[in-house]
């Protein structure tokens, strides 16, 4: 079970940054690595933001035998709660440079906020001091991201690329937005139109449906909000994302429920059909725009599940 960040030992905090600058070292040698032949001088920028990880990996290790001795504990960022999954695409070939200059700023914005957060969480003052080094040296790397994209890419990618700010929103509002966006419309359809097919009623389906709404919205909510409280991903306030991913939820499901509120069966069935093909198109062009997924192939899954969980529900209510 993961633990709070607050529950840290100063032990912990130790050898849960030494496992990070390990693991952010090894990225940026396979960023380095994907972007040789195609960019070089990209490369030796990330050639050069590994040596430094390593560094920081050393410094922490002398400091850590010094105050702990040789036995480091075994943690891992998946073992703290507030830390952002990072998708693995340093594993994919061709590296594109927007992509990986994207990872690369948020890759160093999460650990420029852990060494903040702990230098203000632990009492021993070299501990402290070193925690505030290397907060103030991740700026450095996070200056050297950005100049990448200034330096290397064209104008009119320049102008497609989003700037920090954007990418916090993204992390803050459009996930857990999205997530329930998705949740409330497809997880709903198959108790909605499983009640309409089994009562060819449109009222009693509209009750199983906002039924299902608001209490997939009440479930999504608490627990988006406390999957981490946001202090060291920047993901906002806890209980925002929360209530975000929630109403979003609830406003998916209500969506294909609202149109039962027609008294003729068969006109409401048409209708909240519609709807479903209208909620699934916006989830495509949603993920298309921000989550940079392909639209064909956000499209292929939305469409793809949406219709399983529809069909699921149509078999279920006829039966």
């Amino acid at each position: 079970m993961a633990k709070n960040f607050k529950d840290l030992s100063e032990r912990e905090i130790l050898a849960l940054a030494i496992a990070l600058e390990e693991e952010d070292g090894k990225i940026y040698g396979d960023f380095a690595d994907g972007l040789r032949e195609a960019y070089p001088a990209s490369a030796k920028l990330f050639d050069g933001m590994q040596a430094e990880e390593s560094g920081h990996r050393r410094r922490l290790l002398d400091l850590y035998r010094i105050k702990f001795g040789e036995h480091i504990p075994h943690i891992r960022r998946q073992d703290v709660k507030g830390f952002v999954d990072r998708r693995p695409v340093w594993l994919i070939r061709p590296l594109g440079l927007q992509t990986v200059r994207k990872q690369a700023e948020i890759m160093e914005l999460e650990t420029r906020r852990f060494y903040e957060r702990s230098a203000q969480h632990v009492a021993d003052v070299s501990i402290r001091k070193l925690l505030g080094d290397l907060a103030l040296e991740e700026r450095k790397h996070s200056a050297i991201a950005e100049s990448l994209g200034e330096k290397l890419l064209t104008p009119e990618t320049l102008e497609e690329e989003d700037a920090a700010q954007r990418r916090l929103f993204v992390l803050q509002i459009i996930q857990p937005g999205l997530a329930g966006l998705m949740d409330g419309s497809v997880s709903t359809l198959a108790p909605v139109f499983a009640a309409a097919f089994a009562t060819q009623s449109s009222w009693d389906a509209f009750l199983v449906g906002m039924a299902a709404s608001v209490g997939a919205g009440i479930s999504m909510g608490f627990a988006e909000a406390l999957s981490d409280d946001g202090s060291l991903t920047g993901r906002g306030h806890p209980w925002i994302r929360g209530l975000v991913c929630g109403l979003m939820t609830t406003a998916g499901g209500i969506g294909h429920t609202l149109p039962f509120l027609i008294a003729n069966f068969h006109a409401a069935m048409a209708v909240a059909v519609g709807v479903v093909i209208v909620e699934l198109f916006a989830i495509s062009l949603i993920r298309n725009k921000y989550m940079d997924t392909p639209f064909f192939s956000a499209a292929l899954q939305v469409m793809l599940g949406g219709a399983l969980v529809f069909a699921a529900g149509i078999l279920i209510g006829s039966s």
